[in-house]
């Protein structure tokens, strides 16, 4: 029988189905992974931080999420069923889901906040599952104009966490906010700059990885970096199940998650339709759903290993682009070799020993890299048509309140604090309700011009 993706008569497959030799399956497939490490391995150390985790801990989030990004990788590439793209399409934990997990934990005892975060996660990613086949059909209720919203604040919410790390992380330290912590992060955000500009094709991915480890050995002879970590970590380890217990279900966190989750879904959505322009297949209506389909499940079972909500990542998209190299195996070939690494505590714990200041130093550029991606995306708005400057600009000062007025909200009930204090959360339904206003519902004027095809982030 003929392959379905060749014609009749046994010419070659699609690029995208072609598998690579080993040694350059793996090669690049380990090209895949070091350029999305740190974005993997950042998301469960900020809020690992964030509620209070000890560093052991924080190393076993982070070998965790490795582990079921892994696994996520493989449902994009390889599938099942009517799940999966089948393109090289890298999976891992979302920042968009961070800000809230946060606003959440705010709220919950240090013993619950995890537990909770699962719940809500969980049920966010059965949410995706299952509005798969019509998300796909509503993505015109998601232009630019609100999608760029929404990646800006994500961007935007997060800079204030690398500040603070930057100043040492812990406010009750002495030396928090001190000239050498300072210092140290402004080092490791010029090294991480300067590398960026001077190395070129595959070392230049590996920039943001190569200030984190610059700035840790500066650190070294200031005694910042703690190796206490690494020594307690076991060289192999399996992401025990519900490890921080077993989920909880809370209905304001559980809307809250899944407001990001549709943001996930909009987000991979526009990754998916770059992706097939780049590698000559466009996705079509049944490859976005099940994209989405891939996106959802991955979510709903990375609480099992005690990650959080899977999505795309952009990144490898640009890599995608400017490598050439379209096959989906090794894409799949990245994911193993990410559920090996997340096999590896300590190899986990040696990134947990960063110290902080290196860590904001350099997070100022992945993080603001994020909000200038949502810039990106507002550029192609057509902010000088109707109202659309209206929306971004009334969307963006919802999304920002929580972050210059933290007690803005101290009067709302506690269920609608957690999404307002998510300055994501807020933003993503104030500027969805102002888009289906102003550009939908009892619209008089001509429509808004068609949005651009989505280009990836590189």
């Amino acid at each position: 029988m003929n392959d379905p993706q060749t014609p009749e008569g046994g010419a070659a497959k699609h690029p995208v189905d072609q598998a690579l030799p080993p040694v350059k399956l793996i090669g690049a497939g380990l090209q895949h992974v070091a350029a999305m490490y740190a974005g993997v391995v950042a998301p469960p150390l900020v809020v690992g931080i964030g509620v209070g985790l000890s560093t052991p801990d924080i190393a076993f989030l982070m070998s965790a999420s490795l582990f079921a990004a892994g696994i996520a990788t493989l449902l994009q590439t390889l599938g099942f069923w009517k799940v999966g793209s089948r393109l090289p399409f890298v999976n891992g934990v979302s920042f968009a889901g961070v800000a809230p997990m946060l606003a959440i934990a705010k709220a919950q005892s240090s013993a619950d906040a995890l537990p909770v975060i699962y719940g809500a996660v969980i049920v966010a990613g059965l949410l995706g599952f299952l509005l798969a086949p019509w998300f796909c059909k509503l993505v015109r209720f998601f232009p630019p104009v609100v999608t760029g919203t929404v990646i800006t604040l994500i961007g935007v919410s997060l800079l204030p966490v690398a500040f603070n790390w930057a100043q040492g992380g812990n406010r009750k330290a002495e030396d928090y906010g001190s000239l050498t912590n300072i210092s140290l992060a402004a080092a490791s955000l010029l090294i991480t700059v300067v590398l960026r500009r001077v190395l070129r094709g595959f070392l230049k991915q590996l920039s943001i990885l190569f200030g984190l480890v610059a700035g840790t050995l500066i650190s070294l002879p200031l005694g910042a970096a703690d190796f206490s970590g690494v020594t307690d970590a076991h060289l192999l380890g399996f992401p025990t199940p519900f490890h921080f217990g077993a989920p909880q279900f809370s209905a304001a966190a559980v809307i809250s998650m899944c407001i990001v989750m549709l943001v996930i879904m909009t987000e991979s959505t526009a990754d998916v339709l770059a992706l097939g322009e780049i590698v000559g297949r466009p996705a079509d209506e049944k490859t976005l759903a099940a994209a989405l389909r891939a996106d959802g499940l991955g979510t709903a079972i990375s609480p099992f290993f005690n990650a959080f909500a899977a999505s795309a990542f952009a990144q490898n998209v640009g890599l995608v682009a400017i490598t050439k190299i379209r096959s989906r195996f090794v894409v799949a070939a990245a994911g193993g070799i990410l559920i090996l690494l997340g096999l590896c505590p300590m190899l986990a714990s040696l990134v947990a020993l960063i110290p902080q200041p290196v860590l904001g130093g350099v997070g100022i550029t992945l993080f603001g890299t994020i909000a200038a991606s949502g810039v990106q995306t507002l550029a192609k708005s057509a902010l000088e048509h109707g109202d659309n400057v209206l929306i971004v600009a009334i969307s963006l000062g919802a999304g920002i309140i929580p972050m210059a007025a933290p007690d803005f909200y101290h009067a709302f009930p506690e269920s609608l604090r957690i999404i307002l204090d998510s300055g994501i959360s807020a933003g993503c339904v104030v500027a969805v309700l102002l888009n289906l206003a102003f550009n939908h519902l009892g619209r008089t004027s001509e429509p808004s011009p068609a949005p651009a095809a989505p280009q990836p982030v590189h």
